[in-house]
């Protein structure tokens, strides 16, 4: 058995731990809660957007949609990965890697753009080329921020040296559930209702002054929306698995506690009956 000064130093570690998880916990539910206010204000407009440029290709000519229909042969695919820059979240970073290695894309054809250095950190350990590095902007993601990240995507989608354009974040469902999703952004997924309305007779979609310059000015919109929506959306759930994560941990640490005082009282009760014994026994000696 631990000595009563061992057990005493160990549980005076863990009331220590305990205060800084549990200050930690609310912290991250003060943020969560501001986080949590702008995702959900956010989330109808950016799957409204969503949902209209899938509308505009429906719309659109085969002609006009190809180029962000069809997928480039033998060129890179972009993945923006967004996880925290720190730990202590439980799986959150965790389970964003796994959804990235899991997609089925060759790492040697993916270029990561990552937001957050704890994914960073993993997928450049397990091979993947980071192509650019923003993690800064999680410490307060901005619109900015996401036109400035997607603007860099869609030069290098343009150019021809990236034929898909993913992003992988987590989806802000409630304070307990969170939801690891990859989303494709380009080149979109909404072709069959195009083929649909066509054969359908639909009318199609006017463009002014030509479909090539109203889609050059549309789809970086597009992407730097549904891109800050992403992010916010992420946020939202990094504060609310860090919050659950230090919730967890302090009960652990008032239950470990809780342990260990009933261990030191029963230390504390044998050493004081020893002592007492051995005063009898040297008591008893003395009379004899």
């Amino acid at each position: 058995m631990a000595s009563m000064r061992d057990i005493k130093r160990r549980r005076s570690s863990i009331q220590s731990t305990g205060q800084i998880t549990k200050a930690m916990k609310l912290v991250s539910t003060v943020k969560l809660q501001k986080a949590r206010g702008r995702a959900e204000e956010a989330k109808p407009y950016f799957r409204y957007l969503y949902q209209t440029i899938a509308s505009m290709f429906a719309k659109s000519t085969a002609e006009v949609r190809q180029h962000y229909t069809v997928a480039k042969p033998g060129a890179k695919k972009a993945v923006i990965v967004i996880t925290s820059n720190r730990g202590l979240a439980g799986g959150y970073n965790s389970n964003i890697v796994k959804t990235v290695i899991g997609s089925g894309l060759p790492r040697e054809d993916v270029w990561i753009y990552a937001i957050g250095k704890k994914g960073r950190d993993a997928l450049a350990r397990r091979g993947y080329e980071i192509k650019a590095d923003y993690s800064e902007v999680m410490n307060d993601p901005l619109y900015q921020d996401a036109s400035d990240i997607s603007g860099a995507v869609m030069e290098e989608f343009e150019n021809g040296n990236v034929s898909e354009i993913y992003v992988v974040f987590t989806v802000f469902k409630n304070t307990v559930s969170h939801i690891p999703t990859m989303l494709r952004l380009l080149p979109t997924d909404e072709v069959g209702e195009a083929e649909e309305g066509e054969a359908g007779g639909q009318a199609l979609m006017n463009y002014e002054p030509d479909p090539e310059e109203a889609l050059r000015r549309i789809m970086p919109k597009y992407l730097a929306g549904e891109l800050y929506g992403a992010l916010i959306e992420a946020l939202a759930s990094e504060n609310g698995a860090r919050m659950q994560a230090m919730d967890n941990a302090t009960s652990n640490a008032d239950e470990m506690i809780s342990k260990l005082s009933l261990q030191y009282n029963r230390a504390r009760q044998s050493s004081i009956t020893q002592e007492l014994t051995e005063i009898i026994a040297g008591a008893n000696a003395l009379e004899e």
